[in-house]
């Protein structure tokens, strides 16, 4: 149970962790290439840490140098090992959908588990293009554990059901060790840290419009210098959305990568009356990184649809909490948001309620009424989901009383030095 009281308001300077996304994708080539990788500013969280396992259960070798530091030696031409226990791969699905294409072109038989969460999300999305490759897959409708059987891989022209980057990632993995030329077609711009990051592991692709295209019997090989993992937008986005929220505040978020399909919080929170400057330092690894300064402002009601989802699903919940204050904020064509960590609808919508907000859920979004009145506090259960203790302490920072989370201890997943973090930006 976490207790939080309200503040005043929030002020500071901040770098954010290494991004989530990026840390798996660097995670997952280091251990296929041949060589050895060296991460910079790795992301602390467990799901980054579920990919470091299971590489490792696959042969290759982790040194930890420092915290957020290490070195991968990875497998290449010699292959993974045969894993001798099932890839556990804990809350991500991010692990467990990458890593499925990844395996699937090595003659090896694998296992994936995970928690309870990760058990009861889709991975059928995943399974029916890597079957069609030529993988053998048995699930149990659809959800883990699944259990992989990988060989010989044809390529395929892949579009993909929902805007994911996973499924994207997932097929173009396999790609790289299928007969002939893989191509994945995606409904719209999802993050595209995969497309990134394979030049940095010397693996071509080619993008045109929403197609990728990668070429089979490509062999990947360790980048020469050491690979620095910016910022992560979604942590980012926690405090921008606070700002937002609190009269006074002022915040400045160093280190953070200004990919452009990570920014979609930023055009929201600028309608929603925010006051956001960016200026861009350097690029790393092929992302741009840079300086967010957030400021509050003023207060406007707005609209997220469809088309905006893909580029902003994992700050949603912030969002839904900065509303709470002084705005009306409607979503809508977010039912993706059904089959993460938890159903983020209803349990942001019953937690947001149960903190003293007007909130109504849709069947594909959610509406918050934030000129309802100012959030009282009380007690929410995050249900085990990340996303949704940092939302709900948005919430609590500007209640008129007390909040009790439960299930706060989530919130490592992504962010362990999320409570350090915000003590030192409280005023």
């Amino acid at each position: 149970m976490l207790p939080l009281s309200p503040i005043h308001t929030l002020a500071g300077r901040l770098a954010v962790p290494g991004d989530k996304s990026i840390s798996h994708r660097y995670v997952l080539l280091g251990a296929l290439a041949q060589g050895r990788t060296a991460l910079q500013h790795l992301s602390p969280g467990a799901d980054v840490a579920a990919s470091l396992g299971c590489v490792q259960a696959l042969g290759a070798t982790v040194d930890h140098v420092a915290p957020g530091q290490l070195q991968i030696t990875g497998w290449g031409a010699a292959g993974p090992s045969s894993p001798t226990a099932p890839l556990d791969c804990m809350n991500s699905g991010t692990t467990m959908r990458i890593l499925m294409g990844m395996l699937a072109r090595y003659p090896i038989s694998a296992t994936f588990v995970g928690d309870a969460s990760l058990s009861g999300r889709p991975m059928g999305r995943v399974i029916t293009p890597l079957t069609q490759m030529g993988a053998r897959i048995e699930a149990v409708n659809g959800r883990a554990p699944v259990t992989l059987a990988g060989g010989d891989l044809q390529a395929i022209d892949w579009t993909t059901p929902v805007a994911s980057a996973q499924i994207k990632s997932a097929v173009l993995f396999a790609g790289l060790g299928a007969a002939g030329t893989t191509r994945v077609s995606e409904p719209a711009p999802t993050r595209d840290h995969t497309e990134r990051a394979f030049p940095l592991f010397g693996l071509r692709c080619e993008v045109d419009g929403l197609s990728i295209s990668v070429d089979g019997g490509q062999m990947a090989t360790a980048p020469a210098h050491p690979l620095r993992v910016p910022g992560d937008p979604s942590s980012a986005a926690v405090w921008a959305s606070a700002a937002a929220a609190l009269p006074g505040a002022r915040v400045q978020l160093t280190g953070v990568a200004l990919n452009p399909r990570r920014l979609g919080f930023v055009a929201a929170l600028r309608r929603m009356g925010a006051r956001i400057e960016i200026v861009e330092d350097m690029v790393l690894g092929g992302e741009p990184v840079g300086t967010l300064t957030i400021s509050y402002d003023t207060c406007k009601d707005t609209t997220i649809n469809a088309d905006e989802v893909p580029g902003l699903i994992d700050e949603l919940p912030v969002l839904a909490a900065c509303a709470a204050f002084g705005r009306r904020l409607e979503v809508r064509g977010a039912e993706e948001l059904r089959v993460k960590e938890s159903d983020r609808i209803t349990a942001l919508v019953t937690g947001l309620r149960q903190l003293g907000v007007s909130a109504e859920e849709y069947p594909d979004g959610f509406l918050i009424d934030g000129h309802a009145g100012r959030p009282t506090g009380g007690r929410a259960d995050a249900v085990h989901d990340h996303r949704l203790v940092m939302a709900f302490t948005l919430i609590a920072l500007g209640a008129s009383g007390d909040t009790q989370i439960e299930s706060a201890e989530s919130v490592a997943v992504s962010y362990p030095a999320f409570l350090s973090d915000l003590r030192s930006l409280t005023r």
